[in-house]
């Protein structure tokens, strides 16, 4: 709020104009008049008719009388101004009065400066603040910034706290209160000057923050002492600042607390000597994690995983560093377990390779390579270990190591079967194919349950029609069936369920292959049932069923429910936890019900879908006929693994193809010349030596080419990204093991059945 510099003094002056104005008026009037009056008599002298003269002495008494009454009137105006100015006076008087008691009003400190910046007014309240501090309160005609100048220096204000985005500054004064200074300008250009006292939200803000601050320790507390690992936070004079339960109740020796006693007094002398490399590192600037053996106050040994992880405050000096053990006893033993379960797989093959010497040299180099892997997979288990790798990380990691022999050894078995030994032959030799299968279930189900652990695998949802996957899952488990003396019903259906095909093809075998694994005799009804807004794939057996209590077990890792008197079977108990897994990737529940001593359904629910419409001419083409022959196809094999090599040129050429084998780009080169030499088929393994791909030297060879030959790409990944990627290539893609019959379909498809001309 703004006043004028000296109201009354403003009136005055404005009256004193106006009674000037008014008499300068009034002495005019009196001189026309005077003037007349002098005419009228002056012009008797000539003694005009007396008419004329009658007449003139009319009109000069007609404007008398009118100059007369303009007077008066303007008289009266004067006295009408003379009041009104005195009522402005007195209501100016008034209003100054109360402003000033509006002034005096304010529980605000306040201070008016004129459009100079000088003080004008100030209340008591702002007086009051220097009268307490035993200081003179600045004059009338002070300038703000000396003001300013002056509360600094006198010891008036002790803090100064501003911010952009606040609306004043906040002050604390000498009697530890708390001010708020809030500027306004007026319309003169001056400025009015507000303090508030803001102690109470201050000290309101205060307790606030206190209590935030000590619910926020609570909960810091009860979440370092519910996590199952060592907490701590030594500060740089090593001494023990926090620590949560499980660190006290570790470090607690003879029932005494950690916290205050430095890490010397903590720890016995030996492994505090250990430790202190490592806290040097750390105070040095640099984040350590190392693995430590300690036993503990009972006697018992465990390891310990330790991080250290330095603390800076906002200058960059380090006050300290956080402490994070976690024991990593259950996860030793588990590798050790590991490491022993693998000396066992070691031994076993050992074995069984003994009984497989007499079949021919490549198939003993072929198991000899299979050693050498096997003794590489160790030696990565053992790095695995030191770099604190899971055990289904490592799996995931080494697939591509394990699927190699096998699928060799697939090639190979595969080339023997189509040559005639005699029975005797044939018979060892479906033998080792059979041991082979079952190898390549096994791992491809550990495979399997750690690529999905792992999350490698990624979900393909799509729309598809469910009649051919159903027909094909038929087919190929009639027979199993057939093979174990049981009747296997199907209902197809022509119902389009949002999924991905391949992810549910594998929970429906895994059903069946379960259900044939357990039911001696009866039948299987394999077939779907359509609900509203989705179908449910069922597997019903008439099995020996499963205990009610066992119903949830089943679905848990190395968990079967082998009923009394069944024989035992080969498998890990993975079956059941690799549909769990898919089925919670798809977000499609499966469920199971069953009566002991009559059978088991087990159903997996999958919502329905809309196809797409097919472009024209993207439609499939159907594979060629098994029976059409390879008749001299010239194929190229690029593998970096010799073994894989031998076998597919073994199983090629008894398929009459022409093979050329080459174990890189560079091999390839020495035996021909890529840009022109005849070729039907290249076939390329995915992974190569040096970081190089198949993609790559693919691509390098068609490049030269003036037609590009046909691709098909070999691969143990079965990652989406991958896949989409070799088919966006162009490319077909088939992954490990090979299967000999569904490789010389693909064979037959690219050569003969799509007409391609050789070159």
């Amino acid at each position: 709020m703004s006043a004028p510099d000296n109201p009354e003094a403003l009136t005055d002056e404005l009256k004193d104009q106006r009674i000037a104005e008014l008499e300068a008026e009034n002495e005019r009037l009196r001189k026309i008049r005077d003037a007349l009056i002098v005419r009228v008599e002056s012009g008797s002298a000539h003694k005009p008719e007396p008419y004329a003269a009658f007449e003139h002495s009319v009109v000069l008494a007609e404007q008398v009388r009118e100059r007369t009454d303009a007077l008066n009137q303007a008289m009266d105006e004067l006295k009408g101004s003379n009041k009104a100015l005195n009522r402005a006076r007195e209501e100016a008087e008034t209003t100054r009065q109360r402003l000033s008691d509006a002034i005096e009003s304010i529980a605000d400190g306040f201070v008016l400066f004129d459009h100079q910046h000088r003080l004008i007014q100030s209340n008591t309240r702002f007086r009051s603040y220097w009268r307490q501090a035993g200081l003179e309160p600045p004059a009338p005609g002070t300038s703000i910034v000396d003001v300013k100048t002056q509360a600094l220096t006198s010891g008036l204000i002790l803090e100064e706290h501003g911010h952009p985005d606040s609306e004043g500054v906040v002050f604390l004064l000498s009697n530890d209160r708390w001010v708020q200074m809030t500027e306004r300008p007026t319309r003169e250009g001056g400025l009015v000057v507000l303090y508030s006292d803001i102690t109470d939200v201050k000290n309101s803000e205060m307790a606030r923050r206190i209590k935030a601050l000590e619910e926020s320790e609570r909960w810091i507390r009860v979440v370092t002492d519910h996590v199952p690992a060592l907490i701590a936070y030594v500060g740089a004079d090593m001494t023990v600042q926090f620590c949560n339960k499980v660190y006290e109740a570790w470090y607690g020796r003879n029932g005494e607390t950690p916290l205050g006693k430095s890490l010397e007094e903590v720890h016995s002398s030996e492994f505090y000597r250990r430790l202190l490399p490592q806290v040097e590192q750390t105070l040095a600037g640099n984040s350590v994690t190392f693995e430590f053996e300690e036993t503990g106050e009972a006697g018992d040994v465990r390891y310990m995983l330790r991080s250290y992880v330095p603390n800076y405050d906002e200058e960059g000096v380090i006050t300290g560093f956080f402490v994070l053990i976690r024991d990593i006893t259950d996860r030793r033993k588990t590798a050790l377990a590991l490491e022993q379960a693998y000396d066992n797989l070691e031994r076993r093959v050992k074995e069984r390779t003994a009984a497989l010497t007499g079949l021919n040299n490549q198939l003993r180099q072929e198991i000899t390579e299979r050693a050498a892997v096997e003794a590489r997979l160790r030696d990565a288990k053992l790095e695995a270990e030191r770099a604190n790798l899971s055990k289904t990380k490592f799996l995931a990691a080494v697939s591509h190591d394990l699927l190699q022999p096998l699928n060799a050894a697939r090639l190979f078995t595969s080339a023997l079967l189509e040559q005639s030994f005699g029975a005797r032959a044939e018979g060892l030799v479906r033998s080792v194919s059979r041991s082979l299968d079952d190898v390549e279930n096994l791992l491809g189900t550990l495979v399997d349950i750690s690529k999905l652990d792992a999350g490698v695998i990624k979900p393909d949802v799509t729309a598809f029609d469910l009649r051919d996957l159903l027909n094909n899952i038929a087919r190929e488990f009639r027979q199993m069936a057939v093979a174990e003396g049981l009747e296997l019903d199907f209902v197809s259906s022509s119902a389009v369920v949002e999924s991905d095909s391949q992810l549910l093809a594998r929970i429906l075998r895994n059903f069946l292959t379960n259900a044939i694994r357990y039911t001696g005799s009866g039948r299987i009804l394999f077939g779907c049932r359509r609900r509203a807004d989705h179908v449910l794939l069922q597997v019903w057996d008439t099995g020996p069923g499963i205990p009610e209590d066992k119903l949830t077990e089943i679905f848990q890792e190395f968990k079967r429910a082998r009923p009394a008197g069944s024989q035992p079977d080969k498998g890990l108990g993975l079956g059941l936890a690799i549909v769990d897994k898919i089925s919670r990737m798809l977000g499609h529940e499966v469920r199971v019900s069953s009566i002991e001593g009559k059978g088991s359904v087990f159903s997996v629910r999958v919502p329905l879908g809309r196809l797409q419409p097919r472009l024209p001419g993207t439609d499939d083409k159907p594979l060629a006929s098994l029976d059409s022959g390879l008749d001299g196809a010239r194929i190229w094999v690029i593998d970096n693994d010799l073994a894989i090599c031998k076998g597919m040129l073994t199983l090629l050429e008894g398929w009459d193809c022409q093979v050329i084998t080459a174990v890189s780009l560079a091999d390839l080169e020495r035996q021909l010349n890529p840009a022109e030499s005849p070729v039907d088929l290249i076939l390329a393994d995915y992974h190569l030596d040096h970081d190089e791909t198949g993609v790559d030297v693919v691509a390098s060879i068609n490049e030269r080419r003036q037609y590009p030959a046909p691709v098909i790409m070999i691969t143990a990944n079965y990652t989406n990204e991958l896949k989409q990627h070799i088919r966006g290539l162009g490319y077909s893609l088939m992954n490990k093991p090979v299967k000999p019959l569904k490789l010389r379909s693909m064979l037959s498809h690219l050569i003969n059945g799509s007409g391609r001309i050789r070159r």
